[in-house]
C-alpha cells in the first residue's frame, strides 16, 4: 500500500531541507491520491520536471516511480511550467512540488526511472 500523497510530500519536502535545497508547494492536490509532480529549478534558471511512472510499471503501482519528463533532462524554465499548467488543467487533483537546487539534484534517490 502506498503513502497517502501528503504525507510523501511532507518528507520529501523534509529530505529536501535536511539536504540544503529549498521546496515548497506550489499546487496542493488530493491529500490521499493525487499526482505528485515535482520541478527542480537550477541557478542557472533550467528546470527539470519528474512526474509518477506509469501503473504497472516496475511496482509503480506499489512504490512511487518517477520518470523524467523531458528527454534532455533540464530545459527553460518557461517550458517547465507550460508543461505543469497543462497537466493541472487535464488533472486538477495533482501536486506540483518546487524544489531550487543550485546544483540540480532531486533528491528522489533509486526511485527514479529514466
Amino acid at each position: 500500500m502506498r503513502l497517502k500523497s501528503e504525507i510523501w510530500v511532507k518528507a520529501y519536502l523534509r529530505r529536501c531541507q535536511v539536504n540544503g535545497a529549498t521546496g515548497v508547494v506550489v499546487r496542493h492536490g488530493d491529500d490521499d491520491a493525487g499526482a505528485i509532480f515535482i520541478k527542480i529549478i537550477r541557478s542557472d534558471q533550467t528546470a527539470a520536471v519528474f512526474s509518477p511512472a506509469p501503473a504497472g510499471l516496475d511496482d509503480a503501482d506499489i512504490d512511487r516511480r518517477w520518470v523524467s519528463r523531458f528527454k534532455q533532462g533540464f530545459v527553460a524554465e518557461a517550458d517547465a511550467e507550460a508543461l505543469l499548467k497543462r497537466e493541472a488543467e487535464f488533472d486538477s487533483d495533482i501536486w506540483v512540488i518546487e524544489i531550487e537546487d543550485r546544483e540540480g539534484r532531486h533528491f528522489l534517490g533509486d526511485e527514479l526511472m529514466n
